[in-house]
């Protein structure tokens, strides 16, 4: 009984830990993209699938890449390529929710891969970008960085950010604005 107990307070403590929006996949426990070319967002502005053959580990998760070419620019210069707020949502984080982003919804914001849930999601944030990353960034640094993603979500679900909109709130502005609905 005690094992059984200590065994779930360990599982519990690392998941904890977990921060980034990682899948497990084949060998690599800790897969970051959903295997796919964090290099190939800025080569040819598209998420590509990497290839198992080309993987490189950085900040303890493993990417991968479509060729080695990918490979040696990432490992030359990896805080250039790996997608901010730990790979989640850019919109989510500007209300403090971590929420897995999708690989083919991103945008390349002054250097930087930002992934969004939705391509809803990614106009929604684009309704307001300076301040929605303004806001992100000070949530993730704050309150997401360094705790687990799932906790974090329980708790600005239950505990709105005082600017939190919903995506109906959202869509009825985009509408309002642009005259036609996201997505």
């Amino acid at each position: 009984m005690t094992r059984l107990l200590c065994s779930a307070l360990a599982a519990l403590a690392l998941a904890a830990c977990a921060s980034l929006d990682t899948i497990s996949e084949g060998e690599d426990a800790n897969l970051m993209l959903r295997g796919a070319d964090p290099v190939g967002y800025f080569t040819v502005g598209l998420a590509m699938p990497g290839k198992r053959e080309f993987r490189a580990e950085h900040g303890g998760v493993t990417y991968r890449f479509a060729n080695e070419t990918n490979r040696r620019l990432f490992i030359t210069r990896p805080d250039r390529y790996v997608p901010q707020f730990g790979g989640f949502c850019a919109n989510g984080m500007a209300y403090a929710l971590p929420i897995p982003g999708d690989t083919g919804s991103f945008k390349i914001i002054d250097g930087r891969l930002y992934l969004f849930s939705s391509r809803s999601a990614k106009q929604f944030f684009e309704m307001d970008q300076e301040r929605n990353l303004r806001l992100a960034r000070h949530y993730w640094e704050s309150e997401a960085k360094d705790s687990s993603w799932r906790l974090q979500s329980w708790k600005r679900m239950l505990f709105r950010v005082p600017h939190y909109k919903s995506n109906r709130e959202l869509a009825e502005e985009y509408q309002r604005r642009f005259g036609r609905a996201p997505g």
